[in-house]
């Protein structure tokens, strides 16, 4: 053989060696849900106690980890303390202060959280007032699981993109100074 095709013989063993190697190396990825790869800070507002943490074991029985808090003003003060929530659940008719004020209150100290109300007494007004409030979603109780794990997913990562898109105006912002 000449120099070209003796070249060209040993190019195309190792290529093939290579291939065959990669192929046995190659694993079928394979992806987690959401909740398995972002923690999220998940608090619940609910006077029905006995709902609320039956609510809350089912929830780590899919090893998902919530807080529970059994008024508004409990909401509060939990929130206050713990500014790394995500996502909150709040049922709208509770005694003292309801779940409409709560969310008021939510917004206005932590704008970036977001607020799903949960209401075994819905109506429209309801719903529309706290949509205009900044809830980000509204569900009827009793209501399946699995929907209620997917709009905390859906929530969380609108408050996840929202955190990511300040944190890049303010990295813009530095840079721009340094120039």
């Amino acid at each position: 053989m000449h120099e070209p095709q003796l070249i060209d013989a040993f190019l195309t063993e190792k290529l093939g060696n290579l291939r065959s190697n990669r192929q046995q190396e190659i694993q079928p990825i394979t992806f987690k849900p959401f909740r398995e790869t972002l923690q999220m800070k998940l608090l619940f507002v609910d006077d029905e106690k006995a709902f609320l943490d039956t609510l809350i074991k089912r929830l780590e029985k899919r090893e998902l980890k919530a807080d529970a808090v059994y008024d508004g003003l409990s909401a509060i003060s939990f929130l206050s303390e713990n500014t790394n929530t995500d996502v909150v659940v709040l049922d709208v008719k509770m005694p003292g202060m309801d779940g409409l004020e709560t969310l008021q209150a939510i917004k206005n100290s932590n704008p970036l959280v977001e607020v799903i109300m949960l209401t075994g007494h819905a109506t429209v007004e309801n719903a529309i007032e706290g949509m205009k409030r900044g809830a980000f979603d509204y569900l009827m109780k009793p209501c399946n699981l699995e929907e209620l794990i997917r709009k905390i997913e859906k929530a969380a990562t609108k408050k996840f993109k929202h955190e990511e898109k300040i944190m890049e105006a303010r990295t813009r912002e530095i840079i721009g100074h340094m120039v």
